[in-house]
């Protein structure tokens, strides 16, 4: 691919593309401390529930090199308050706690090192968190490619390709695997307002690959399923509940009750670390409110009549009575969920 999502840099800088200026501008950010790093998380500088999490675990890695302590007890405490903080910055997207609980196991595990060398397995893990992520979305890639047939037109909402992981894609990971067996996939991307992550940054990172695109406005989709234009819809996930009940970006909800109402199969792509086994439905996850100048506004410039109220969820719960399928890099979940998603896991 002709660019990167972030990636941790030799001399210990977090360079990441900032993905509110594109398509118009590409501009890399460096980052230097963790406060930078939480902030692209909270800000969507960087967005994506996999490449939250990678972004954590570097961010967590700079805050522990801004430690200084001796000892390992203070070490440990003063690292706590910045896995914490960190964690607060994306609510709704599991892999941010997912990737601070792993790097402070990690440090509970070391209680018999040096400081130095902690603070150097902390960024060996950083690491093998990102390697990882790519690794697993291939493997998704090939699983979620059994699924689709050649010549298909699928579906895709928000973006949940190489721009929201480490690099490869959930969803989108599964169109590349397509096209790297030669088979022929065309792609429909949902404007996905308001951040419009799909007009934004679905079609700019399939056009840099040259997979072929079509935008279309989100209260598109029913039409043009009702027409037989699209084949299946594949989406990632923020979170999934043990039942299957996913939470992903908002308008995921109702992109998936118009596709088993038009006998579209709806496929959701994520890895094992989005699955949070404990809860045990959708109910449970908690929905992130946005600033709502996000509504109101499009690009700095006001759009609705000043002092009008308005409402900004970032996610909604896709109940799993509407998904077809989950597919993760150990195989793919069918219903009844509670029982294939928990073979995944004993694998």
């Amino acid at each position: 691919m002709p660019f990167f999502t972030l990636k941790l840099t030799q001399n210990d800088t977090v360079e990441m593309i900032d993905q509110r200026k594109l398509p118009l501008e590409i501009t890399y950010l460096e980052l230097k401390n963790y406060k930078d790093v939480y902030n692209a998380v909270k800000d969507m500088v960087v967005r994506g529930a996999p490449a939250i999490g990678v972004a954590a675990a570097f961010g967590l890695y700079l805050g522990a090199k801004s430690i200084n302590a001796d000892g390992y007890e203070k070490f440990r405490d003063e690292f706590f308050k910045i896995c914490d903080f960190m964690f607060t910055a994306r609510p709704t997207a599991v892999n941010l706690g997912w990737a601070t609980n792993r790097i402070k196991n990690l440090v509970i595990g070391d209680k018999n090192k040096s400081v130095p060398e902690i603070v150097k397995d902390i960024r060996d893990e950083s690491l093998k968190i990102y390697n990882e992520d790519i690794e697993i979305n291939r493997k998704m890639g090939f699983y979620g490619a059994k699924l689709i047939k050649d010549g298909a037109t699928v579906l895709t909402h928000c973006n949940a390709g190489a721009l929201a992981t480490a690099g490869y894609g959930t969803a989108l990971g599964v169109i590349r695997a397509l096209v790297e067996q030669n088979k022929h996939v065309s792609v429909i991307a949902d404007e996905t307002r308001p951040f419009l992550q799909g007009a934004r940054l679905t079609a700019w990172e399939l056009m840099q690959d040259n997979i072929p695109v079509t935008l279309i406005a989100d209260n598109s989709a029913g039409l043009l399923m009702r027409k037989g234009k699209i084949d299946a819809v594949i989406v990632g996930a923020d979170r999934i509940a043990s039942n299957g009940d996913v939470a992903n970006k908002i308008g995921t909800y109702q992109v998936a009750v118009l596709a088993k109402e038009n006998k579209v199969s709806f496929y959701v792509a994520a890895p094992l670390s989005t699955i949070d086994l404990r809860l045990g439905s959708g109910d449970e996850i908690p929905i992130e409110e946005r600033d709502i100048t996000e509504v109101t506004s499009f690009f700095g410039r006001q759009i609705a009549p000043l002092g009008v109220k308005a409402l900004n969820y970032a996610f909604d719960i896709t109940p799993n009575e509407y998904i077809s399928a989950i597919i993760t890099e150990k195989g793919v979940a069918v219903p009844p969920y509670k029982k294939s998603i928990a073979d995944l896991f004993s694998k």
